[in-house]
């Protein structure tokens, strides 16, 4: 109220509910709300309360390594990612295999999902089962995320294989701006369904990802999303794209990786 430009916060015993109320209050004032934390995983979650979080965090430690992690921590909750427009040029159906549903923690909208391929370095968004249809209730918190053998993409710019996320999991949501979001998993739904691979070209590199064949599954677009049943050549759908291979999940830019 008098107009500080900077308001340092130190809660002994209560800590989030404390700070939920001074967010919500400090919302008609300018000043930025700092939150004194003891620990990692205090910054993380003073910087996720009530969904907006603190403007930012001081944190108490002689140990430089834990001033570089809290500064990363800070530093992802804004990440951007680049997406690039990719043209579908072949579907092909495959046999029964298994796959893969993530149920996070979250809620998710359209042009929301997580981001998913058969090569680290083209991954394809797949969108939430966010589309009304007459046959299935909307799931907002679930990705059919395809083949559990798929690369998807966790934060740090690490990648795991869809069989090994388990609830707990942090896990990636992106929107087709490129705007992300750590959530976590709730549950790994493995399941054997009809499969099929789309393959899409860009930079004059073919790209694929293997997703159960079915019409709620939906790969996302500049202005929207298509069904897989409803996917054809000439198609555009967004992919991320880097280049580099991965070794146990780290992108490793100089390494030669051929993934066919």
């Amino acid at each position: 109220e008098a107009g500080a430009d900077y308001i340092i916060v130190k809660c002994v015993d209560w800590k989030i509910i404390l700070l939920e109320i001074l967010i919500a209050r400090n919302q008609q004032y300018k000043g930025k709300l700092i939150a004194e934390v003891s620990s990692i995983e205090e910054a993380k979650t003073a910087l996720k309360t009530l969904e907006l979080g603190v403007d930012g965090v001081l944190i108490k430690t002689f140990d430089p390594s834990k001033l570089e992690e809290a500064n990363k921590i800070v530093k992802s909750s804004e990440s951007i990612i680049e997406l690039k427009t990719a043209k579908v040029i072949s579907l092909k159906p495959l046999e029964i295999g298994a796959r893969a549903c993530i149920d996070t923690c979250d809620i998710m909208k359209e042009g929301e999902g997580i981001l998913v391929g058969s090569q680290s370095s083209g991954l394809f968004l797949v969108q939430a089962e966010v589309q009304v249809n007459p046959y299935v209730e909307p799931r907002p918190f679930r990705v059919n995320a395809g083949a559990i053998s798929s690369y998807v993409l966790t934060p740090g710019n690490k990648t795991k294989y869809l069989s090994e996320l388990k609830a707990g999991a942090e896990i990636l949501i992106v929107n087709r701006e490129g705007k992300t979001r750590k959530t976590n998993v709730c549950r790994v739904k493995i399941e054997y369904r009809p499969l099929i691979l789309v393959e899409a070209k860009y930079n004059n590199e073919v790209f694929k990802v293997v997703l159960q064949n079915a019409e709620t599954i939906r790969l996302v677009t500049k202005d929207s999303s298509k069904s897989i049943a409803e996917l054809k050549p000439g198609d555009e759908v967004l992919i991320r794209f880097e280049k580099g291979g991965r070794h146990f999940g780290t992108l490793v830019e100089e390494e030669t990786v051929i993934e066919k």
